[in-house]
């Protein structure tokens, strides 16, 4: 089964911040782990940038350039999108489908918007999933801290049966050692 790499909206405007999110660094950190073994085992990398004009992730802004630390190449793939769904008005769909992707392991910011639409949107869409349960983020909220979310969607996600495809939260070091 063909694999690819999905980092969504790890961008500078969002992990540079005065209040950064939940365990930001570890999270990057989390994610460099697995886009070096996913370089290592050829799946390819798609970087997900969100914009928005006239904010702080305005297309090509200096907040809208990924973030800090996190470690890209040239030879990774890069999207623009506009709204949660990694999918909505982009080429995702077509660039997985030109290179036969039926997996993907999904990582990154937002968990309960952009994390969670596109992971619902992926499995709809019948890709099955590989959450890594710790390098998925986001910001507290009045209602929730950020662990907390995260905890809730790393076990949720997984217990969602009727898209009838498997959907699974592990850790990043589970991911990159039960995959080799």
């Amino acid at each position: 089964m063909k694999k690819a790499v999905l980092v969504i909206d790890v961008q500078q405007a969002l992990f540079d911040a005065v209040k950064p999110p939940y365990e930001a660094q570890a999270v990057i950190s989390n994610i460099n782990q697995v886009t070096a073994w996913a370089r290592v085992n050829n799946i390819p990398i798609i970087y997900i940038q969100h914009e928005r004009p006239d904010t702080p992730l305005a297309y090509q802004s200096v907040g809208w350039n990924l973030a800090n630390g996190l470690e890209h190449q040239s030879t990774d793939f890069y999207i623009r999108k506009s709204s949660p769904d990694s999918f909505l008005r982009t080429d995702l769909k077509v660039l997985l489908e030109q290179y036969g992707i039926e997996h993907l392991i999904i990582c990154g910011y937002a968990t309960e918007f952009c994390i969670d639409t596109t992971v619902r949107k992926a499995a709809s869409l019948g890709y099955s999933i590989e959450l890594v349960a710790d390098a998925h983020t986001t910001h507290d909220k009045s209602h929730a801290s950020a662990q907390l979310i995260r905890e809730h969607h790393n076990a949720i996600l997984p217990q969602m049966l009727s898209f009838d495809v498997s959907i699974k939260a592990l850790p990043a070091s589970e991911l990159v050692a039960s995959s080799l």
